[in-house]
C-alpha cells in the first residue's frame, strides 16, 4: 500500500510516532518488572526479560536516529517511556509477586484477632513491648504480597484503631507460607537453564 511507504505523510507523522510509543511503552513496562524483580532477587527471570527489553528498545532507537528530523518521534519516544513505567509498575501490582512483613502494634490484648489471623494460617510473632502511651503488643507476619489484602481486613475488622507498617521482604525462609507459586517458576527457570549447560 502506498501509504504505508516510508516516504508518506501517513507513515511519517502517524504510523512511525505510533510504533515508536508503543515499542516503548512495551520495553519500558518490561524494564520497569525486571527491576523489581531484581530488588526481589528473582536472578532467573531477569536476565529473560532483559534481553527482549533491550531488543525493542534498539529497534525503537533505530527508528528515532534514521528519522531525526521528525520532532514527533521524540514526543513518542517520551510518552511512550513514562506509560510503561506506569503499566510496569501497575502490572507488578496486579501480579502481587514477593514477600512482605507486616507490623502491627495493639494498644490493648485482642485474643479474637490473633485467633482470626491464625485461622488464615498467617504466621504470627507476638511481642510484649512500652509505646508512649503504655504497654503495646507488636505483632509480626511475614506473608505473601496476595495475601495482604485478607490480613489487613482480618485486622480492620477485628482491630480498626492498630497501627501497622508494611515493608518488602527481599527473601524469608523456613516460615509458616501457604505454596510459594513464585518460588516454584523460579526453580523451573533454574532448573531449565542448568539443563541447557
Amino acid at each position: 500500500m502506498d501509504f504505508l511507504a516510508s516516504d508518506t505523510w501517513f507513515f511519517t507523522w502517524i504510523l512511525l510516532p505510533s510504533l515508536i510509543f508503543f515499542a516503548r511503552i512495551l520495553d519500558q513496562s518490561i524494564g520497569t518488572l525486571r527491576l523489581i524483580f531484581l530488588s526481589k532477587g528473582m536472578k532467573y527471570i531477569a536476565p529473560f526479560l532483559g534481553f527482549f527489553e533491550v531488543i525493542i528498545w534498539l529497534l525503537a532507537v533505530g527508528q528515532i536516529m534514521q528519522h531525526l528530523d521528525n520532532w514527533l518521534c521524540y514526543v513518542a519516544y517520551g510518552a511512550g517511556f513514562a506509560m510503561g513505567n506506569f503499566i510496569g509498575i501497575t502490572l507488578e501490582e496486579r501480579l502481587s509477586i514477593g514477600t512482605s512483613i507486616i507490623r502491627v502494634i495493639l494498644s490493648s490484648e485482642s485474643p479474637e484477632l490473633l485467633a482470626a489471623l491464625k485461622l488464615h494460617n498467617f504466621g504470627l510473632t507476638i511481642l510484649d513491648a512500652e509505646g508512649s502511651k503504655g504497654n503495646v503488643k507488636v505483632l509480626f507476619s511475614i506473608i505473601r504480597r496476595k495475601e495482604i489484602p485478607v490480613f489487613l481486613k482480618t485486622l480492620h475488622d477485628y482491630h480498626p484503631t492498630a497501627f501497622y507498617t508494611i515493608e518488602d521482604v527481599k527473601e524469608a525462609k523456613e516460615g509458616v507460607f501457604k505454596h510459594n507459586r513464585e518460588n516454584s517458576l523460579t526453580n523451573g527457570l533454574a532448573s531449565m537453564l542448568k539443563k541447557g549447560k
